[in-house]
C-alpha cells in the first residue's frame, strides 16, 4: 500500500498571525487557495474547532467546479490547523486530513503542511503541484507589509 500524503514546507517572510489568518478567513482563503487557473469561491466558513466550511474550485477555461468542505479538527491560534476534507463528488471518495503547523522563526513563519489520505483518483504529483501554486499565492497575500 503507498502512502497517500504530500508533505509541503515553506518559510514565508510574515508573522504567524497572519499566516494563521490566511488559512481562517473566507476572502483570504478565496484569494490564494486556489491553484493557478482556477478560482476559488467559499460558500460556507465556521472556524472553530466542530465548525464546518465548503468551498468549490472553478477551472476558469472549461467552466467547470468540483466542490468540497470538511470540518476543523483542531485550532491553536498562530500555531496549529487540522481539518478535515471531502470531495462531493462521489467518484473521488474519502476523507482527508490536513494538519497545517506555524512555527515563528528569525525571518518570518516556517510552514508545514501534511495533507493525508488523498483518494486514488488523484494524482499525488498534482498535488504537490496545485499546493506549491497555492503556497506562492499565499505568500504573495501574507509577505508584503503595506502600512494600513
Amino acid at each position: 500500500m503507498s502512502d497517500r500524503t504530500v508533505r509541503l514546507h515553506r518559510v514565508l517572510k510574515t508573522t504567524p498571525d497572519k499566516a494563521y489568518r490566511a488559512f481562517l478567513e473566507a476572502d483570504a482563503m478565496g484569494k490564494w487557495l486556489a491553484p493557478y487557473g482556477f478560482t476559488c469561491k467559499v460558500h460556507h466558513m465556521e472556524p472553530r474547532v466542530g465548525g464546518t466550511f465548503r468551498m468549490s474550485f472553478q477551472h476558469f477555461s472549461t467552466g467547470k467546479a468540483h466542490s468540497f468542505g470538511g470540518e476543523y479538527l483542531e485550532l491553536v491560534p498562530d500555531a496549529l490547523i487540522r481539518y478535515s476534507e471531502q470531495f462531493e463528488d462521489p467518484n473521488v471518495p474519502g476523507v482527508l486530513e490536513v494538519t497545517v503547523r506555524l512555527t515563528p522563526v528569525v525571518c518570518g513563519t516556517e510552514l508545514s503542511i501534511e495533507q493525508a489520505g488523498i483518494p486514488q483518483a488523484i494524482p499525488l504529483e498534482m498535488c504537490y503541484l496545485g499546493w506549491q501554486e497555492s503556497l506562492a499565492q499565499l505568500a504573495n497575500l501574507v509577505e508584503p507589509d503595506i502600512p494600513g
